[in-house]
């Protein structure tokens, strides 16, 4: 980092490591804006690979973030769908030490890391060093409560040997819940085990931030407050709601992508809004059903497609619109979308509940399964599309269109309860992010600690 030597002027400097994967990179860089904005004589140092820094060299970003990257020490991003255990183990592996030699050749003392929860070394590496480390859980507290359980188990590599044999009756007798069950059906063992690992070190940090907001999991976030000795803080969501300008009637015509001018003819809550994520993703057949039905179902929606199907097209018609990417969280604050049909993903979710907008879950591994539980069950916010099918048949085009056309009626009583839930929530979540919520006093509390007697002479 090449520094002009002028005026010495006194500041924090933090660095910052996210896990190498879009859905970790966006809330770690969401939370360096939001703490660069608090804070301006804050200096962060944003590392990822260098692959990582071709894609998001041009994002748009304050003066006082800085990136900087390691060498290419992990399979392509391009390709981890095709052996994610291996790039998951490549993660745990082969970071760790190029990340301490850009440490030792900065030019600035390090004040704090802030580091994702799935890199298992960054925290012991951190306290060996003597840094204070932020551990940032990119999940929901309650996913990490449930999983943090488990590792409160003192034979809890035993029970993977039980998940991993797949006996119900050894499973009950071991008391094993079905969170856990539906957590490991949508990993593979090693991935699993590793993600353990993660978890099992966060004690260790000086602090635990999650992306979340307390009024979402108020009881996930005590519950961790009572197990560990250490803050445990929610600063979310960590996703872009500072970016956003007002809406499209705001905005010259000209400098509106297509999609949102699409978006513009249609009346309220009247649009489907649909993206599976940006990873990995459901089998082409299940993708096809997916197609049919939302053309057979007669409600208008935006299609996020990463190519995952052939069958629609990129061009706009009066019932759909297929695009390869759009400005996620604008389209769901567009007053035409009336409902979201989501793979889960927490940030996804997040977004949705800052847009006031019900969802239609079809979780897909992982996380993606409680995530759908709290939005269906716990918050009342959503529908299932996808049930849990233990024989992995598809979800048929018939079921697809009749769901469809059911959550986006808006004379449906149950609709009308689900969207009024949605906008209590909506509300929850943007008085966490005002001036004196909750959100972000625990995120000026986060920036006088670290910078407590810490400062460092920064070079202007």
């Amino acid at each position: 980092m090449n520094l002009i030597h002028t005026r010495p002027i006194s500041g924090t400097h933090v660095v910052a490591i996210p896990y190498p994967g879009r859905g970790h990179i966006n809330p770690m860089m969401n939370l360096c804006k939001l703490l660069a904005s608090r804070k301006h004589d804050l200096l962060i140092t944003f590392v990822i690979t260098e692959e990582w820094l071709g894609f998001i060299r041009s994002y748009t970003k304050p003066d006082n973030i800085h990136f900087a990257s390691i060498p290419n020490v992990l399979p392509s991003e391009l390709v981890r769908g095709a052996d994610f255990p291996g790039f998951y183990e490549a993660v745990m592996t082969k970071m760790e030490a190029p990340f301490e030699e850009l440490l030792d050749n900065l030019e600035l003392p390090v004040t704090a890391i802030i580091a994702d929860t799935e890199l298992k070394w960054a925290i012991c590496m951190g306290n060996r060093r003597n840094f204070r480390v932020a551990s940032l859980c990119t999940t929901s507290a309650n996913f990490f409560s449930v999983l943090h359980s488990m590792v409160l188990t003192e034979n809890w590599r035993f029970l993977i040997d039980t998940l991993d044999n797949g006996s119900e009756l050894a499973e009950q007798s071991s008391g094993i819940s079905p969170d856990i069950r539906m957590i490991f059906e949508g990993s593979t063992r090693q991935v699993f085990q590793l993600s353990l690992e993660c978890i099992s070190r966060v004690p260790k940090a000086k602090y635990v931030l999650f992306t979340s907001v307390y009024e979402l999991e108020g009881h996930a976030i005590d519950t961790l407050k009572a197990r560990f000795n250490i803050p445990i803080n929610t600063i979310g969501p960590a996703i872009p709601y500072f970016e956003l300008h007002g809406n499209s009637s705001e905005t010259m015509v000209q400098n509106v992508p297509s999609y949102l001018q699409w978006l513009d003819i249609h009346p309220p809550c009247s649009v489907l809004y649909v993206s599976l994520g940006s990873f990995l993703s459901v089998s082409n057949d299940q993708m096809d059903e997916i197609a049919a039905g939302l053309q057979d179902s007669g409600v208008p929606y935006l299609w996020v497609a990463r190519g995952e199907t052939s069958w629609p097209t990129e061009k706009g018609s009066e019932t759909g619109f297929v695009v390869p990417w759009c400005d996620q969280l604008k389209v769901l604050c567009y007053s035409s979308i009336g409902g979201f049909l989501t793979h889960c993903g927490w940030n996804s979710i997040l977004e949705a509940i800052y847009a006031g907008i019900p969802m239609l879950t079809f979780p897909i591994l992982f996380d993606q399964a409680p995530n759908s539980k709290q939005i269906v069950d716990d918050w009342k916010i959503g529908w299932r599309l996808k049930e849990e099918q233990k024989d992995g048949s598809l979800v048929t085009r018939a079921s697809i269109a009749e769901l469809v056309r059911s959550f986006m009626d808006p004379e449906n009583n149950e609709v009308k309860n689900m969207r009024k839930s949605a906008s209590e929530l909506k509300e929850k979540c943007r008085k966490a992010v005002a001036e004196n919520g909750s959100s972000q006093r625990n995120l000026d509390a986060f920036i006088k600690d670290i910078s407590q007697g810490h400062d460092v002479m920064l070079i202007e």
